[in-house]
């Protein structure tokens, strides 16, 4: 979904967005697997995942926070320059992730504030990773800050 977009002092607590949709591959697991070194038989062993209450491999906590910040990185789509993720509070993990999910990202925001010289913004956002059954998958909140010059 293409979003117009928004300076800085035209946001307000309330407002939220929706990413598009992401289906989830085994290549998606395999290469997060490889990537961060945690090859926990939930992940990778077929025969393993079988047995466990969940009856498949599931994807790592992680890479749903990885996905989830990475899908919400232009929502809202600002005309000011982005400086950081200023960190992530309170993340939940509520239902698993599977090969084959479709996800997408509802992003509420919940406040602004000019912090420091007023050279600054920070933005506090709820990221929600939503599977296609409209299951929020995991969620919390994460900061951002932009540059107002």
């Amino acid at each position: 979904m293409v979003h117009a977009a928004t300076r800085f002092a035209e946001l307000a607590p309330g407002q939220t967005w929706r990413s598009a949709g992401r289906t989830l591959t085994e290549t998606d697991l395999a290469i997060f697997a490889m990537l961060s070194g945690d090859r926990h038989p939930i992940h990778v062993d077929a025969a393993y995942a079988k047995k466990t209450p969940f009856g498949e491999r599931l994807f790592h906590g992680t890479f749903g926070i990885a996905i989830a910040v990475a899908m919400a990185t232009e929502l809202p789509l600002l005309v000011e320059p982005v400086i950081a993720a200023t960190g992530i509070e309170q993340w939940q993990f509520r239902a698993p992730l599977r090969i084959g999910d479709t996800v997408h990202v509802q992003v509420e925001l919940l406040a602004t504030r000019i912090v420091g010289d007023g050279r600054r913004g920070l933005l506090t956002r709820r990221l929600s990773l939503v599977r296609q059954d409209d299951e929020v998958a995991q969620q919390g909140t994460a900061g951002l800050m932009v540059s107002l010059t």
